[in-house]
């Protein structure tokens, strides 16, 4: 039977999820009037990433491949520790600076998306998720430090390149 919890963290999943694969999809193909590769690339480069283009196929993937795999509900640490990965680097390289509030520039939107992914791989992704019958798929204490701990391991290599 499917609860007001499994509903709930469906909306949660397919909400983030989304919009974070299309955030990639603007990166990576331009779509829903992003920029691109080029430019993106372009961007990346800006902030010292070298190559900027590859970086920004990198970023712009873990986004797209992230964001559906918690729409989806399928591999879900997997797909959290990829925007979790991506958002410390955004934290780092570019909102720090500017403090805690989006509306400076700062970290809160990194942050949000961060949580939501690490709190969605720990409490698992829920009856209405291709994971469901993995044993990962009902989430925990392992799979949120799966998450955590790749997608700082990732972000920490990629900061130091």
């Amino acid at each position: 039977m499917t609860t007001a919890a499994d509903l709930g963290l469906l909306l949660l999943r397919l909400t983030f999820g989304l919009l974070m694969a299309a955030h990639g999809a603007q990166k990576v193909f331009g779509l829903f009037g992003g920029h691109g590769l080029t430019a993106t690339g372009k961007g990346f480069a800006a902030l010292g990433y070298h190559p900027g283009k590859l970086f920004a196929v990198i970023g712009g993937m873990s986004e797209l491949l992230g964001g559906l795999g918690l729409a989806l509900g399928l591999l879900t640490p997997l797909a959290a520790a990829a925007l979790i990965g991506v958002m410390i680097n955004a934290m780092v390289t570019v909102t720090a600076a500017h403090g805690l509030w989006e509306t400076d520039g700062g970290v809160e939107y990194s942050v949000c998306i961060a949580v939501v992914a690490l709190a969605v791989a720990a409490i698992g992704p829920g009856r209405l998720a291709a994971d469901r019958p993995f044993p990962w798929g009902k989430g925990g204490g392992k799979e949120a430090a799966f998450a955590l701990g790749l997608g700082g391991i990732a972000a920490a290599i990629t900061l130091s390149l």
